[in-house]
């Protein structure tokens, strides 16, 4: 299935019969959460910790209604800073770190595994960071023998890991894919020698391009490339000169990344000048110069700032109705529990999300002790899980089918959420969702605004948070 050609104007984004103007962007643009998950991350508390995490585990505290797990490995090390970033990261020279860490993330999943079923098989990995090549070749083959020792891999399961270009060769490539990873995703950001400088991230077209290529002739089935906008040093211009080498490179997937600057909350954003920062107006001509050129390179918008070939299985997913959205974004996999290992890695198993403590120190701390190092969670309620289903449908532009979600919840959906659908009228005015007296759906028109909408079912936002939200565009 082909993507429909966009019309190409100054101050739209096209399709046959759909519109998106800048004026609409600009009614609607406000900050918000990202959901992926409901509650946020940002509702999460200390009154959770690892008694109620290895309830969920063991399924004491209620069995989970998909035995099939996902695995996120946090890998902190990244041997430079790069002065956007808000992840929690080590800034080291010295790899002898990471041989520590392993053994330390060798007793994490062994505790974790011992509270699992033997059942629980794993249908999904991503490694994380920091930079995950940080470490050797022989460490992440380590790593990857501890994973299969503890978790049994589905033949069909998705492997994915995070690859910075100036830490790869093609035999790190091919290792990576002889351990059985088959998805990759490259933080390029922009290719403009002076934003590249001004964030401190030198990585040219053309090592880029090499490792596109090697990952390729590597048998990775998706290669995707994550861009940002709004970064220092950024013009319309230079933005485009980007894309310009992106198209060139022709990844499967693209994630367009609105670059949130919060120096008060990330001490390496200090680094970069404000001056430098482009004005909100010219964010947002980026933005939308943006998605005219994808769309009219021929890929498909998935939601929020994913976008895909349409060969690809995340547009194949959003056509069949099977799209779902985890910690790692938009995934093609049901709703797996996930568990998560390393330092500030988040989990969602059962009714349940838990986040790790954020340093190495209190990691080991808590593992010499035999303590999984769990910080801080949340026990999900009724009202929670239902409102994160319809969340979640909506984020990922699925049918909101009020009589299947009555049924599940034992509610009346219209008098349940009489309030919210009332909050609804201005954007079904404004043609961005479409309902009837049994369901809701969003239209494409509406893709671009998910997250608006699902701040409507949103309980808590109004209530005191220490987290600052991004502008939705």
């Amino acid at each position: 299935m082909s993507a429909p050609n966009p019309a190409v104007t100054d101050n739209t984004v096209s399709f046959p019969d759909i519109e998106i103007s800048e004026a609409l962007i600009r009614r609607f643009d406000s900050s918000g959460p990202r959901y992926t998950s409901y509650p946020t991350a940002d509702r999460f508390n200390a009154g959770f910790g690892q008694d109620d995490y290895v309830g969920y585990l063991s399924g004491r505290a209620g069995a989970s209604n998909n035995p099939l797990l996902s695995v996120y490995v946090h890998l902190p090390f990244c041997e430079s800073l790069c002065y956007f970033c808000a992840c929690n990261k080590i800034i080291t020279q010295d790899h002898e770190r990471s041989a520590e860490y392993l053994r330390y993330l060798d007793k994490e999943m062994a505790l974790v595994a011992g509270h699992l079923g033997p059942d629980r098989k794993t249908g999904q990995l991503h490694l994380g960071g920091g930079t995950p090549t940080f470490l050797n070749s022989a460490e992440l083959t380590h790593l990857m023998e501890t994973l299969r020792q503890h978790f049994e891999f589905t033949p069909d399961a998705e492997l994915g890991v995070e690859i910075d270009p100036r830490t790869v060769n093609d035999k790190t490539l091919a290792m990576l894919s002889g351990l059985g990873f088959n998805r990759t995703s490259f933080g390029v950001q922009d290719f403009d020698p002076d934003v590249q400088a001004a964030v401190n991230r030198i990585q040219p077209l053309p090592m880029v391009e090499a490792a596109l290529n090697a990952s390729r002739q590597a048998g990775f089935e998706s290669v995707n490339i994550d861009l940002i906008y709004g970064l220092p040093k950024q013009t319309l211009a230079s933005f485009d000169h980007t894309l310009d080498k992106v198209l060139r490179l022709s990844p499967d997937r693209i994630a367009l990344y609105n670059y949130a600057h919060l120096p008060a909350r990330f001490k390496a954003q200090r680094l970069i000048k404000a001056a430098d920062l482009p004005s909100a107006e010219e964010r947002l001509q980026i933005f939308l110069m943006s998605m005219r050129r994808l769309l009219e390179a021929g890929y498909v918008y998935i939601g929020l700032d994913h976008f895909s070939k349409p060969d690809d299985e995340l547009n194949k997913a959003r056509l069949d109705k099977s799209l779902h959205r985890n910690f790692q974004g938009y995934t093609t996999r049901a709703e797996y529990d996930m568990v998560g290992f390393g330092v500030s890695a988040i989990g969602k198993v059962g009714r349940s999300y838990s986040a790790s403590v954020r340093s190495l120190k209190a990691y080991y701390q808590h593992l010499d002790e035999g303590r999984l190092p769990i910080e801080r969670g949340y026990n999900l309620t009724d009202d929670d899980v239902l409102r994160r289903e319809v969340i979640m449908t909506l984020m990922c532009s699925m049918p909101l089918d009020y009589q299947a979600i009555q049924q599940r919840h034992g509610i009346d959906f219209s008098s349940y959420f009489a309030t919210e659908l009332q909050r609804l009228d201005p954007f079904e005015q404004a043609g961005m969702l479409v309902r009837s007296e049994n369901d809701l759906s969003i239209t494409p028109k509406g893709r671009l605004f998910v997250r608006a909408i699902g701040m409507v079912f949103d309980k808590f936002l109004g209530r005191p948070t220490v987290s600052t939200y991004s502008k939705l565009i």
